[in-house]
């Protein structure tokens, strides 16, 4: 297997796993503890650093009630794409809240000029 394509496989399957714990709600600590490694080395894993072997991936099958098969062939980009379309739903929230924020401003200060013009002319 060429270099390329063995960088790429662990990529896709790292985040295969990923994308199940996510599924679980489970951070990588959670994980990490389940496998008996540390958190980097599960990381590592995840982001397709490290290359995983198969009783590895037969324990992380097993942790997440799957067969390998499943971790091997999921579609990982499925997951992942929901995540940028939630965060931009926030990012417009965000946006939105403030825009209010500045006509809110905006109206406090003409408050204070027409007070201040009162003041002025009385």
């Amino acid at each position: 297997m060429s270099e390329n394509l063995k960088k790429k496989t662990n990529k896709t399957i790292g985040k295969n796993i990923r994308a199940y714990r996510h599924q679980h709600g489970w951070s990588q600590e959670d994980v990490a503890n389940k496998l008996g490694i540390s958190i980097p080395a599960f990381s590592k894993i995840e982001t397709g650093v490290t290359d995983i072997n198969l009783s590895r991936l037969e324990q992380i099958a097993n942790i997440y009630e799957v067969d390998v098969v499943q971790i091997l062939s999921m579609d990982a980009e499925e997951p992942i794409e929901q995540q940028p379309s939630n965060l931009s739903i926030v990012q417009k929230k965000l946006l939105d809240r403030e825009a209010e924020i500045v006509n809110l401003q905006r109206k406090v200060i003409l408050l204070y000029e027409e007070l201040r013009n009162s003041k002025i002319n009385s």
